[in-house]
Protein backbone atom coordinates (compact mmCIF):
# COMPACT_ATOMS: atom_id res chain seq x y z
CA UNK A 1 0.00 0.00 0.00
CA UNK A 2 2.64 2.38 0.98
CA UNK A 3 4.91 1.49 -1.87
CA UNK A 4 1.51 2.15 -4.65
CA UNK A 5 1.16 5.10 -2.59
CA UNK A 6 4.79 6.77 -3.37
CA UNK A 7 3.90 5.91 -7.06
CA UNK A 8 1.20 8.03 -7.20
CA UNK A 9 2.58 10.99 -5.56
CA UNK A 10 5.66 10.82 -6.64
CA UNK A 11 7.08 10.73 -3.19
CA UNK A 12 9.69 7.77 -3.70
CA UNK A 13 12.27 10.26 -6.06
CA UNK A 14 14.65 9.17 -8.43
CA UNK A 15 17.89 10.59 -7.81
CA UNK A 16 20.31 8.60 -10.28
CA UNK A 17 19.99 7.03 -13.55
CA UNK A 18 19.20 3.52 -14.00
CA UNK A 19 21.75 3.56 -17.17
CA UNK A 20 24.66 5.33 -16.73
CA UNK A 21 24.48 6.38 -13.22
CA UNK A 22 24.31 9.97 -13.55
CA UNK A 23 22.98 12.44 -10.96
CA UNK A 24 21.81 14.89 -13.39
CA UNK A 25 18.08 14.46 -13.78
CA UNK A 26 16.47 17.15 -15.69
CA UNK A 27 12.25 17.45 -14.76
CA UNK A 28 10.16 18.32 -18.08
CA UNK A 29 6.54 19.36 -16.16
CA UNK A 30 5.26 20.53 -19.19
CA UNK A 31 5.56 16.53 -20.93
CA UNK A 32 5.83 15.19 -17.50
CA UNK A 33 9.09 13.78 -18.28
CA UNK A 34 11.92 12.63 -15.85
CA UNK A 35 15.46 12.22 -18.25
CA UNK A 36 18.91 11.94 -17.56
CA UNK A 37 20.98 14.51 -18.72
CA UNK A 38 24.06 12.86 -19.71
CA UNK A 39 22.69 9.74 -21.88
CA UNK A 40 18.94 11.11 -22.55
CA UNK A 41 17.31 8.60 -21.54
CA UNK A 42 13.32 8.85 -19.99
CA UNK A 43 13.19 7.93 -17.01
CA UNK A 44 9.84 8.29 -15.97
CA UNK A 45 6.63 9.56 -18.60
CA UNK A 46 4.40 10.00 -15.76
CA UNK A 47 6.28 12.54 -13.76
CA UNK A 48 4.10 14.28 -11.29
CA UNK A 49 4.05 18.64 -10.56
CA UNK A 50 4.29 18.79 -6.83
CA UNK A 51 4.34 22.44 -7.22
CA UNK A 52 1.15 24.81 -7.27
CA UNK A 53 -0.71 25.15 -10.00
CA UNK A 54 -0.91 29.02 -9.54
CA UNK A 55 1.86 31.26 -10.13
CA UNK A 56 2.90 33.82 -7.94
CA UNK A 57 5.62 37.03 -8.55
CA UNK A 58 6.03 38.26 -5.25
CA UNK A 59 5.21 36.90 -1.54
CA UNK A 60 2.06 39.11 -1.21
CA UNK A 61 0.82 36.96 -3.99
CA UNK A 62 2.10 34.46 -2.41
CA UNK A 63 0.40 34.42 0.82
CA UNK A 64 -2.68 35.39 -0.94
CA UNK A 65 -3.15 32.71 -3.56
CA UNK A 66 -1.80 29.72 -1.18
CA UNK A 67 -4.87 27.81 -0.04
CA UNK A 68 -3.00 25.49 2.35
CA UNK A 69 -3.60 25.59 6.17
CA UNK A 70 -0.47 25.00 8.91
CA UNK A 71 1.49 21.88 8.19
CA UNK A 72 0.54 18.58 10.10
CA UNK A 73 2.05 18.69 14.00
CA UNK A 74 2.12 16.49 16.72
CA UNK A 75 2.20 19.02 19.44
CA UNK A 76 -1.51 19.54 19.08
CA UNK A 77 -3.89 16.59 19.89
CA UNK A 78 -5.89 16.60 16.78
CA UNK A 79 -2.34 17.39 14.80
CA UNK A 80 -3.24 20.19 13.41
CA UNK A 81 -5.90 18.92 11.24
CA UNK A 82 -8.96 20.36 12.66
CA UNK A 83 -10.37 24.08 11.91
CA UNK A 84 -10.70 27.12 14.34
CA UNK A 85 -12.91 29.92 14.39
CA UNK A 86 -11.05 33.54 14.96
CA UNK A 87 -12.14 35.54 17.92
CA UNK A 88 -11.98 38.37 15.69
CA UNK A 89 -16.18 39.31 14.40
CA UNK A 90 -14.52 39.77 10.65
CA UNK A 91 -15.36 37.85 7.81
CA UNK A 92 -12.70 36.21 5.10
CA UNK A 93 -12.94 39.43 3.34
CA UNK A 94 -12.13 41.67 6.12
CA UNK A 95 -15.00 43.23 7.07
CA UNK A 96 -16.33 43.46 10.28
CA UNK A 97 -19.49 41.37 10.75
CA UNK A 98 -23.04 42.69 11.59
CA UNK A 99 -23.70 42.85 15.58
CA UNK A 100 -26.98 41.12 15.08
CA UNK A 101 -25.26 37.67 13.35
CA UNK A 102 -22.37 38.14 16.47
CA UNK A 103 -24.47 36.02 18.60
CA UNK A 104 -24.89 33.03 16.56
CA UNK A 105 -21.03 33.40 16.12
CA UNK A 106 -19.64 33.47 19.23
CA UNK A 107 -22.49 30.24 19.75
CA UNK A 108 -20.26 28.64 16.90
CA UNK A 109 -16.99 29.71 18.57
CA UNK A 110 -18.19 27.59 21.84
CA UNK A 111 -19.48 24.38 20.16
CA UNK A 112 -16.07 24.55 17.89
CA UNK A 113 -14.10 24.67 21.25
CA UNK A 114 -16.32 22.17 22.96
CA UNK A 115 -16.10 19.62 20.31
CA UNK A 116 -12.34 19.93 19.09
CA UNK A 117 -11.84 17.88 22.37
CA UNK A 118 -14.93 14.47 22.24
CA UNK A 119 -13.40 12.50 25.13
CA UNK A 120 -10.99 12.05 28.27
CA UNK A 121 -8.55 10.40 26.47
CA UNK A 122 -7.77 13.48 24.17
CA UNK A 123 -8.67 16.21 26.83
CA UNK A 124 -5.60 13.95 28.46
CA UNK A 125 -3.27 14.55 25.28
CA UNK A 126 -4.59 18.06 24.95
CA UNK A 127 -3.69 19.15 28.93
CA UNK A 128 -0.23 17.10 28.54
CA UNK A 129 0.74 18.94 24.75
CA UNK A 130 0.29 22.15 26.74
CA UNK A 131 2.50 20.95 29.44
CA UNK A 132 4.98 20.17 26.97
CA UNK A 133 4.98 23.52 25.12
CA UNK A 134 5.31 25.34 28.06
CA UNK A 135 8.43 23.47 29.55
CA UNK A 136 9.96 23.15 26.31
CA UNK A 137 9.37 27.45 26.13
CA UNK A 138 10.73 28.02 28.95
CA UNK A 139 13.73 25.84 28.27
CA UNK A 140 14.29 27.56 24.29
CA UNK A 141 14.15 23.66 23.10
CA UNK A 142 13.73 24.05 18.98
CA UNK A 143 10.52 22.83 17.39
CA UNK A 144 11.84 19.74 15.85
CA UNK A 145 12.89 18.55 19.06
CA UNK A 146 9.32 19.44 20.51
CA UNK A 147 8.00 17.38 17.79
CA UNK A 148 10.15 14.50 18.77
CA UNK A 149 9.29 14.96 22.64
CA UNK A 150 5.12 14.58 21.58
CA UNK A 151 5.66 11.79 19.68
CA UNK A 152 7.52 9.92 22.36
CA UNK A 153 4.52 11.15 24.33
CA UNK A 154 2.04 9.46 22.13
CA UNK A 155 3.82 6.19 22.08
CA UNK A 156 3.74 6.52 26.04
CA UNK A 157 0.38 6.98 25.76
CA UNK A 158 -0.35 3.57 23.43
CA UNK A 159 1.70 1.57 25.65
CA UNK A 160 -0.05 2.70 28.61
CA UNK A 161 2.48 4.05 30.42
CA UNK A 162 0.47 6.93 32.04
CA UNK A 163 -1.37 4.94 34.53
CA UNK A 164 0.22 5.39 37.95
CA UNK A 165 2.33 8.30 36.95
CA UNK A 166 1.85 11.82 36.55
CA UNK A 167 1.13 13.60 33.20
CA UNK A 168 3.72 16.02 34.01
CA UNK A 169 6.45 13.64 34.83
CA UNK A 170 6.09 11.46 31.87
CA UNK A 171 6.21 14.70 29.23
CA UNK A 172 9.22 15.82 31.14
CA UNK A 173 10.49 12.39 30.32
CA UNK A 174 10.24 12.50 26.73
CA UNK A 175 11.46 16.00 26.68
CA UNK A 176 14.44 14.64 28.28
CA UNK A 177 14.40 12.06 26.05
CA UNK A 178 13.75 14.27 22.65
CA UNK A 179 17.24 16.21 23.35
CA UNK A 180 19.14 13.31 24.14
CA UNK A 181 17.72 11.66 20.87
CA UNK A 182 18.31 15.20 18.59
CA UNK A 183 22.05 16.32 20.30
CA UNK A 184 20.31 19.08 21.91
CA UNK A 185 20.49 17.78 25.53
CA UNK A 186 19.45 19.88 28.88
CA UNK A 187 19.92 17.72 32.17
CA UNK A 188 17.72 16.73 34.54
CA UNK A 189 18.70 19.96 36.98
CA UNK A 190 16.62 22.04 34.36
CA UNK A 191 14.07 20.40 33.41
CA UNK A 192 13.10 19.71 36.64
CA UNK A 193 13.44 23.81 37.87
CA UNK A 194 10.61 24.09 35.54
CA UNK A 195 8.26 21.66 36.59
CA UNK A 196 6.74 20.26 39.73
CA UNK A 197 8.46 17.14 39.34
CA UNK A 198 11.38 15.90 41.05
CA UNK A 199 14.82 15.44 39.37
CA UNK A 200 14.60 11.51 40.84
CA UNK A 201 11.13 11.01 39.42
CA UNK A 202 12.22 12.58 36.25
CA UNK A 203 15.03 10.22 35.88
CA UNK A 204 13.41 6.92 36.53
CA UNK A 205 10.48 7.98 34.00
CA UNK A 206 12.90 8.43 31.27
CA UNK A 207 15.24 5.13 31.95
CA UNK A 208 11.37 3.33 31.94
CA UNK A 209 10.31 4.70 28.58
CA UNK A 210 13.63 4.12 27.02
CA UNK A 211 13.43 0.70 27.98
CA UNK A 212 9.66 -0.17 27.04
CA UNK A 213 9.36 2.07 24.36
CA UNK A 214 13.15 1.08 22.83
CA UNK A 215 14.40 3.89 22.50
CA UNK A 216 17.93 4.48 21.01
CA UNK A 217 19.95 6.75 22.91
CA UNK A 218 23.56 7.30 23.08
CA UNK A 219 25.17 9.15 26.04
CA UNK A 220 25.23 12.69 26.23
CA UNK A 221 29.38 13.87 25.70
CA UNK A 222 30.65 17.32 27.41
CA UNK A 223 31.20 18.73 23.61
CA UNK A 224 27.22 18.72 23.44
CA UNK A 225 27.41 21.19 26.14
CA UNK A 226 29.84 23.70 25.08
CA UNK A 227 28.41 26.09 23.03
CA UNK A 228 25.64 26.46 24.68
CA UNK A 229 27.45 27.11 28.05
CA UNK A 230 29.97 29.42 26.52
CA UNK A 231 27.04 31.47 25.09
CA UNK A 232 25.79 32.09 28.88
CA UNK A 233 29.38 32.86 29.82
CA UNK A 234 29.73 35.54 26.89
CA UNK A 235 32.76 33.57 26.04
CA UNK A 236 34.51 34.18 21.99
CA UNK A 237 34.59 31.86 19.26
CA UNK A 238 38.08 31.32 20.19
CA UNK A 239 37.65 30.11 23.86
CA UNK A 240 34.47 27.75 22.73
CA UNK A 241 37.35 26.46 19.53
CA UNK A 242 39.87 26.05 22.67
CA UNK A 243 37.63 24.24 25.07
CA UNK A 244 36.80 21.85 22.49
CA UNK A 245 39.91 20.88 21.51
CA UNK A 246 40.92 20.46 25.56
CA UNK A 247 37.78 17.58 25.08
CA UNK A 248 39.24 16.03 21.96
CA UNK A 249 42.65 16.00 23.82
CA UNK A 250 41.00 14.76 27.13
CA UNK A 251 38.84 12.06 25.09
CA UNK A 252 42.20 10.65 23.20
CA UNK A 253 43.92 10.03 26.89
CA UNK A 254 40.21 8.36 28.14
CA UNK A 255 39.77 11.00 30.72
CA UNK A 256 36.22 11.76 29.94
CA UNK A 257 34.80 7.90 30.77
CA UNK A 258 32.92 7.34 33.70
CA UNK A 259 32.34 11.31 34.59
CA UNK A 260 30.15 13.59 34.05
CA UNK A 261 29.51 14.95 30.74
CA UNK A 262 28.67 18.56 32.63
CA UNK A 263 31.42 18.68 34.62
CA UNK A 264 33.96 17.87 32.28
CA UNK A 265 32.58 20.19 29.80
CA UNK A 266 32.45 23.10 32.76
CA UNK A 267 36.05 22.24 33.63
CA UNK A 268 36.99 22.44 29.83
CA UNK A 269 35.88 25.64 29.49
CA UNK A 270 37.09 27.06 32.99
CA UNK A 271 40.70 26.35 31.49
CA UNK A 272 39.98 27.75 27.97
CA UNK A 273 38.48 31.03 29.80
CA UNK A 274 41.80 31.19 31.61
CA UNK A 275 43.91 30.38 28.65
CA UNK A 276 42.26 32.84 25.99
CA UNK A 277 42.50 35.90 29.42
CA UNK A 278 38.66 36.00 29.21
CA UNK A 279 38.56 35.02 32.45
CA UNK A 280 35.73 33.31 34.72
CA UNK A 281 35.33 32.51 38.08
CA UNK A 282 34.65 28.40 39.16
CA UNK A 283 31.12 29.73 40.74
CA UNK A 284 29.41 31.59 37.16
CA UNK A 285 31.11 28.14 35.35
CA UNK A 286 29.41 25.97 37.82
CA UNK A 287 26.37 27.81 38.01
CA UNK A 288 25.63 28.33 34.24
CA UNK A 289 26.75 24.10 34.20
CA UNK A 290 24.86 23.33 36.94
CA UNK A 291 27.46 21.29 38.83
CA UNK A 292 29.46 22.18 42.30
CA UNK A 293 32.50 24.45 42.76
CA UNK A 294 34.26 21.34 43.95
CA UNK A 295 33.33 19.02 40.60
CA UNK A 296 35.10 21.84 38.54
CA UNK A 297 38.51 21.82 40.68
CA UNK A 298 38.24 17.77 40.58
CA UNK A 299 38.08 17.78 36.82
CA UNK A 300 40.28 20.91 36.53
CA UNK A 301 42.88 19.12 38.13
CA UNK A 302 42.57 16.25 36.18
CA UNK A 303 43.01 17.69 32.78
CA UNK A 304 45.81 20.33 33.88
CA UNK A 305 47.68 17.20 35.31
CA UNK A 306 47.15 14.54 32.75
CA UNK A 307 47.25 16.86 29.49
CA UNK A 308 49.90 19.23 30.96
CA UNK A 309 48.55 22.57 30.63
CA UNK A 310 50.00 25.52 32.21
CA UNK A 311 47.56 27.39 33.34
CA UNK A 312 46.49 29.43 36.54
CA UNK A 313 43.47 29.04 38.30
CA UNK A 314 41.56 31.88 39.23
CA UNK A 315 39.73 32.61 42.27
Amino acid sequence: MEEKEKKRTGIDEITKCPECGSTQLIRDYERGELICNKCGLVIDDSYIDQGPEWRAFDSEQSDSRSRAGSPMTYTIHDKGLSTDISWKNKDSYGKSIPTRNRAQLYRLRKWQKRIKVSNAAERNLSQALQELERIASNLSIPNDVRESAAVIYRKAVKQNMIRGRSIEGVVAGSIYAACRITNVPRTLDEIASVTRVKKKEIGRTYRIMSRYLKLNILPSKPDDYVNRFCSKLKLSVEARRKASDILKMARENDLTSGKGPTGVAAAAIYIASLSTGERRTQRSVAEVAGVTEVTIRNRYKELTEKLELNVEAAE
